[in-house]
């Protein structure tokens, strides 16, 4: 009896194994008919879509043909209208040929009327030409000294009176035109996160994660209690932007583990080295300025990350060209000469960080090896008077830098800072004997130092002028140079009765 229920019982499960095999089989052909349905719609809409993109193709092709059409005609008709200018002109020439042989004709007829009057006037007057002329050349040039004299001694009095209200006007107009914001920068950056969580993720295992970034980078992430936010901080601000892009990056992607890291360091790192080069022309664009090396305009881009003071160099760098360049405009100098010298001037700091040399002389070589002519370099050398300026834009090179310098905000320095230092130049200047008066000029660049001139001849003013430079050395901390000018003036007037 116990075997019939098992027989029974397997009779059963082999039924129902049976039964799930037909429809497991069903299901297989049903999803196989469905899978072959999708397989043709799919097709047909691939070709639906390749035959609307050959008809777009086409109509594109049809539009340009006709295009190159009209463009064929309007050159044809071009040249027509030059043909007849060519012919025009060339009836011009021939016209002008004849009149230029008449002309040789006139000039021969009169250059022998002229030898014959001059035969006639040496009879008549018992002296030669030759002799005539000297008497007169001597008669014109004593005339033209005291007429010359007396032009020196009014334009003197003229630009003595108007030179400093016409450069105050020519400084406030070109200060008025060239304003540029000035942003002040930071040491560190910000970077917002999607929750606290990320804080995690972001230092990773026993701080691999963290680590792996900050050495790659080189810049310091601070993750601490502010909401939503870590802090990188480095004193490059390359270093810290491509941190900042990166993390940006990993964050939103969600990987985060070395090897990921240093996909998106690398990948940064590219992507900073596009916006720099942008950055780079777009500055030489905005003053006109198209021919320059594709090397001249990488280095101008890392002038962008670069900051001096606080102060923007790139941003500073255009500045300088706008000024320079329109001041060079207002007294007639070479405008373009101006602008690229002033975009170019502070080149060498893009170059300091990883070469030795100051920026001006890293400026100088730099710009002599990618093919700057020796004015723009002579600008570059002289704008921190280093060397002498002898042009006219150099000297605007200058100008336009300690504008751009001196702005309200452009410098980090604060006011009370400077005051101080002023003063101190001033107080160490006059606190030798003979002095009549002190002058901090050029933002505390130069002090210029009045003596008395029965207590000082030359050797001693040249004493006192180092003796005043080695205590600014010893008691001042300053950035750049100081110049020490000691003015000894001696005057001596007659008066003619």
């Amino acid at each position: 009896m116990k075997i019939k229920k098992q027989n029974d019982q397997l009779y059963l499960f082999a039924d129902k194994v049976a039964k799930i095999n037909e429809e497991t089989e069903k299901r297989s052909q049903e999803a196989e008919e469905r899978i072959k349905i999708q397989r043709k719609e799919a097709l047909l809409s691939a070709k639906e879509e390749l035959q609307n993109e050959r008809q777009e193709l086409e109509q594109e092709v049809k539009q340009r043909r006709q295009e190159l059409s009209r463009l064929e005609n309007r050159l044809l008709e071009k040249e027509e209208r030059m043909e007849g200018k060519i012919q025009q002109v060339t009836e011009r020439e021939n016209d002008l040929a004849k009149k230029l042989d008449e002309l040789y004709e006139k000039e021969d007829y009169l250059a022998d009327l002229v030898q014959k009057q001059m035969q006639e006037l040496e009879r008549i007057s018992g002296i030669s030409g030759e002799e005539a002329k000297r008497i007169l050349l001597e008669q014109m040039e004593k005339e033209l000294k005291i007429e010359a004299a007396q032009l020196i001694r009014e334009n003197e009095n003229y630009i003595r009176e108007t030179s400093n209200v016409k450069a105050r006007e020519i400084l406030s107009l070109t200060m008025q035109r060239c304003a540029i914001d000035q942003v002040v920068e930071s040491t560190v950056s910000v970077v917002n996160l999607p929750n606290d969580e990320m804080k995690g993720r972001i230092i990773g295992r026993e701080g691999r994660n963290i680590r792996a970034l900050e050495t790659l980078t080189g810049v310091d992430l601070i993750i601490d209690d502010t909401p939503e936010a870590v802090v990188l901080s480095s004193f490059d601000p390359v270093r810290r932007e491509i941190a900042r892009f990166a993390l940006e990056k990993l964050i939103s992607d969600g990987r985060i583990h070395p090897v990921r890291i240093e996909d998106m360091v690398t990948k940064a790192e590219e992507e900073i080295k596009e916006l720099m080069f942008k950055e780079g022309e777009a500055a030489a664009l905005s003053l006109g300025i198209m021919n320059l090396h594709a090397e001249v305009i990488r280095t101008l881009g890392r002038l962008y990350y670069r900051t001096s003071y606080g102060q923007n160099v790139l941003k500073h760098s255009v500045e300088v060209g706008n000024l320079a360049g329109s001041i060079a405009l207002e007294i007639g100098a070479n405008v373009e000469l101006a602008k690229r010298a002033g975009l170019l001037h502070d080149i060498g700091k893009a170059l300091d960080q990883d070469q030795e040399g100051t920026h001006v002389q890293l400026g100088v070589d730099f710009a002599r090896k990618f093919g700057e002519s020796e004015e723009i370099v002579h600008c570059i050398e002289a704008h921190h008077d280093n060397v002498t300026a002898n042009t006219v834009e150099a000297e605007l090179i200058k100008i336009a830098d300690a504008l751009s310098a001196g702005r309200p905000g452009a410098r980090r320095d604060t006011l009370e800072i400077y005051i101080k230092r002023i003063k101190k130049l001033e107080e160490i200047a006059t606190s030798y004997e003979g002095i009549k008066r002190s002058f901090a000029v050029q933002a505390g660049r130069e002090v210029r130092v009045m003596v008395q001139p029965q207590s000082f001849d030359d050797a001693a003013a040249n004493k006192l002028a180092r003796d005043i430079a080695k205590r600014i050395e010893a008691e001042m901390d300053y950035p750049g140079q100081i110049r020490v000018t000691v003015v000894r003036e001696v005057r001596t007037t007659e008066i003619a009765k």
